[in-house]
């Protein structure tokens, strides 16, 4: 204990939250010092007695924590005894005894333990008559770190010791639960699946098996375990004799048997593999892995006092920023930092009861969903659960009975902690104690330093970036523990540029960047990205990398595959992340794969500084594209192809066409456009198909303006009017002009469609766009041959005036504009024109 603190023995009824908690002071004892390996005689204070206390807790007073407490089976044998018996110590023989003679072993007590290094011990305990062996293996190390611990092969010798060797590789899965395998070791090296089916290097058993041998059952059995103040322990048996003789090798009780044990970091399983994977333990001999000579029945108890790890928090860490609402919910306490702890505590995007460390000056939004009888507020009281009721006195620092709500309907709280508030505070609820934790308050940092950030998917990696002309700057920080943090732009990690970061074994940061286009170590090549302003560190495990990089990579036309690793503001960036155990620059191999990734690309709008999930293409915006065909590609060119070739047509017949299929086409647009825009709650104007379609329907709706101000036709017989030929192109200009930009329009929203949501078919319905405009195109063509033929047959036959052909030219339209009318009607005037043009000559 810290020399000050106001730890006391502590009695309660019984060992829940609410008994614990209104416990009482049992002795006059302080324990506010260190104490190694000692023992103690609690003398009860004089209104105490023994009949009240049912558990006797080590108990520190202001923060309401457990450090440990015992649970007495009958206490009223115990306080007639006339002495009491001395409590046994966790290095004892695991046996509590009461005068009712029932004997109680604790899952973390055994009858040995042996020092192995300064942070590994094996404990074991003897059953010869079920021929078995307990064994606890315990060692201050990371959370993603195995424990392995076995047998070498009896016919090994010297450096070969591990080759042939039975170990169980113990550990902690990423949800918190304990696990044990059995191991068999035949090469130094990870575990490798040969084609033939045969396996080889540390694998487990079952990979060995085979198919032959499924069924067969492990040899190894878990028991018990837990991780606490940074320390993991894990209780497993195994046979003594009755073992596989392939793969486990029997322990002779009564001999001198060479054991040998390792510490290292463990690969979850993946799509490779389905099983954890401990990688190479690396580091000193006898400090990360070793061996000795072991007789398990001799009594060996070397183990002084607890194992201290230097690193404690094994809870997360969640950093606020500026921009990105901290989601706060309540549900079960499965992992609370500091016990006793009530069965509903708080949560913080999605993590139990975390470390909040916010940045002074820095606001940081709550989004409070944990429900209407959990009031969040920030507290200088280490319990909460209002301490004016407990007659003591507390700071507020924000929050209330009014920051109450639900999914449905969550209350937001902006707080923005100042160069005034304490460093270390609270967050809790305001109707019960201890559901929150603790509040880190540093000096300001990433938020400060960018305009913009982002969480990425699944809420493990914060992105953050700042743009400027012509480069941009970027930082990513993972928000739990890894041996190196991965940030790739594109859809996935296959085909997508990848920026590492991790420390070497040196304690240097290292960033580098990579072209990725498989799943595999070799598919992963350096590239020479022109970086800049490169940082990577790591805190507490958390790692944090930036750069600068250049928009446009300069690279003179040459063909390396960071030349076109080109970052468009205006379009959405696809980024994804992946974390892992270790990194290393050279040889790059399986033990390069990620542990935890995300799920899927978050699309950041870097000019927005915004993101949102990429998603699958929403049904209204489909139907906003098949409109948008509809009228850009069959109606509105429709309507220009019945005025240009159906005047042939009895009396206005090709009029009415035209301004139908214009109108049709020009109201399936708008509504188009409406779709789109209540679907996407908003109009943006930043990509280059929203520019297009919004110049194509400018264009489109001026038309029937410019039909509404038509000058008059001529008189049989008059010169068309100037304002009615400026009309005429007018009218032509504009009409074409839409349909260009509106078939632009089409090509560029196939191109957003595939770069938004990454569709797979959008090359296909690219190539049908193409196709079919090349059809109407050709059309086009045969229509106008077709007319300039029968342009040419009148023009012919009208030259012979003797046979008195009158018929008048109905081919004049808007698409052909001359200065007669375009209406159908005898033109005697323009008729004339044509029929003295031979007399001219």
């Amino acid at each position: 204990m810290l020399s000050g603190s106001d730890v006391h023995w502590w009695g309660a009824v019984s060992s829940g939250f609410d008994n614990l908690t209104n416990g009482f002071i049992v002795s006059d004892q302080k324990l506010n010092q260190t104490y190694a390996n000692s023992s103690f005689v609690v003398r009860l204070m004089e209104n105490v007695t023994w009949n009240m206390i049912n558990v006797l807790s080590v108990w520190d007073l202001p923060t309401a924590s457990d450090f440990g407490h015992v649970e007495f089976a009958n206490v009223t044998t115990l306080a007639k005894s006339p002495a009491p018996s001395p409590a046994p110590s966790p290095e004892g023989d695991g046996k509590k005894e009461n005068h009712l003679g029932r004997v109680h072993t604790e899952p973390t007590m055994f009858e040995n333990c042996k020092v192995l290094s300064k942070k590994f011990r094996v404990r074991w305990s003897l059953n010869l008559k079920e021929d078995s062996i307990e064994i606890g293996l315990e060692a201050a190390t990371g959370f993603m770190n195995y424990m392995a611990f076995g047998w070498a092969n009896p016919k090994s010798t010297g450096s070969k010791l591990m080759l042939g060797a039975d170990v169980a590789v113990t550990g902690f899965k990423e949800d918190w639960m304990p696990f044990v395998e059995d191991f068999f070791i035949s090469k130094y090296s990870e575990c490798v699946k040969n084609s033939d089916g045969s396996a080889q290097g540390v694998c487990p058993d079952s990979v060995y098996q085979g198919s032959d041998r499924v069924g067969l059952l492990n040899d190894t059995w878990l028991i018990y375990g837990h991780r606490k103040d940074g320390v993991s322990f894990v209780r497993y048996r195994r046979p003594l004799n009755k073992v596989d003789g392939k793969y486990d090798h029997p322990v002779d009780h009564l001999a001198n048997m060479t054991i040998i044990w390792a510490l290292g970091k463990i690969r979850p399983p993946d799509t490779i593999q389905s099983y954890y994977l401990p990688q190479n333990h690396g580091g000193l001999p006898f400090e990360s892995f070793g061996h000795l000579v072991l007789n398990v029945s001799d009594h060996v108890n070397d183990c002084v006092g607890p194992l201290d790890a230097e690193d404690k928090e094994d809870q997360d860490v969640i950093i606020a920023d500026a921009k990105v609402p901290l989601v706060v919910t309540s549900g079960p306490a499965l992992h609370y930092p500091n016990p006793p702890n009530p069965a509903k505590v708080l949560y913080i995007n999605k993590k139990v009861a975390p470390v909040l460390r916010v940045e002074r000056g820095v606001p940081v939004t709550f989004s409070i969903q944990a429900g209407h009888d959990v009031a969040l507020y920030v507290t200088s009281d280490p319990i909460g659960g209002n301490a004016t009721l407990r007659n003591l006195t507390e700071t507020i620092y924000a929050g209330g009975p009014e920051f109450e709500g639900v999914k449905a309907s969550p209350t937001e709280l902006i707080w923005a902690p100042d160069r005034n508030t304490p460093d270390n505070i609270y967050y809790h609820s305001l109707y019960e104690q201890k559901m929150g934790w603790r509040v880190e308050v540093v000096e300001g940092g990433l938020s400060d330093m960018y305009n913009n950030s982002v969480v990425l998917d699944d809420q493990q990696v914060t992105f953050f970036w700042t743009l400027s002309k012509d480069s941009i700057s970027i930082a990513a920080r993972g928000e739990k523990k890894s041996g190196y943090l991965a940030i790739g732009f594109g859809s996935g990690m296959v085909n997508s540029y990848a920026y590492v970061g991790w420390v070497d074994d040196n304690g240097v940061g290292r960033v580098n960047t990579y072209w990725i286009d498989g799943k595999d170590a070799s598919s992963i090549h350096l590239t020479n990205e022109n970086l800049t302003y490169v940082r990577c560190k790591t805190e507490n495990g958390i790692i944090t990398l930036e750069l600068t990089r250049p928009l446009n990579p300069s690279c003179s036309g040459e063909n390396r595959p960071e030349c076109k690793n080109i970052i468009d503001p205006t379009t959405p960036l696809k980024v994804v992340w992946a974390m892992g155990s270790r990194w290393t620059s050279d040889h790059l191999s399986e033990r390069n794969m990620h542990s935890f990734k995300s799920s899927r690309p978050i699309l950041v709008l870097l000019m927005r500084g915004s993101a949102e999930a990429e998603q699958d293409l929403l049904p209204v915006l489909v139907v906003h594209g098949f409109m948008m065909f509809l009228a850009w590609g069959v109606l509105l060119p429709g309507g220009i192809l019945a005025a240009r070739y159906l005047k042939h047509l009895k009396g206005d017949g090709w009029y009415k066409i035209h301004v139908y299929l214009q109108y049709s086409g020009l109201s399936i647009v708008l509504l188009a456009l409406l779709f789109a825009v209540a679907e996407l709650r908003g109009f943006y104007v930043s990509s280059a198909h929203v520019k297009f379609g919004i110049a194509a329907i400018f264009l489109a709706c001026i038309q029937p303006v410019n039909a509404s101000i038509r000058p008059k036709k001529s008189e049989n017989g008059e010169q068309t009017s100037f304002k009615r030929v400026v009309w005429e192109y007018f009218h032509i200009m504009v009409g074409r002009s839409a349909i260009v930009v509106g078939i632009a329009a089409l090509f560029t929203g196939m191109k957003h469609l595939g770069e938004r949501y990454g569709a797979e078919d959008v090359h296909g319905l690219n190539w049908a766009l193409v196709i079919w405009f090349l059809l109407i195109a050709l059309a086009v063509i045969y229509l106008e041959y077709r007319e300039r033929q029968q342009i040419s047959r009148r023009i012919f036959g009208r030259s012979n005036w003797v046979l008195g052909n009158l018929e008048e030219d109905d081919s004049v339209d808007l698409l052909r504009p001359t200065r007669t009318p375009a209406d159908k009607e005898p033109q005697s005037s323009a008729v004339m024109e044509v029929q003295l043009e031979p007399l001219n000559r």
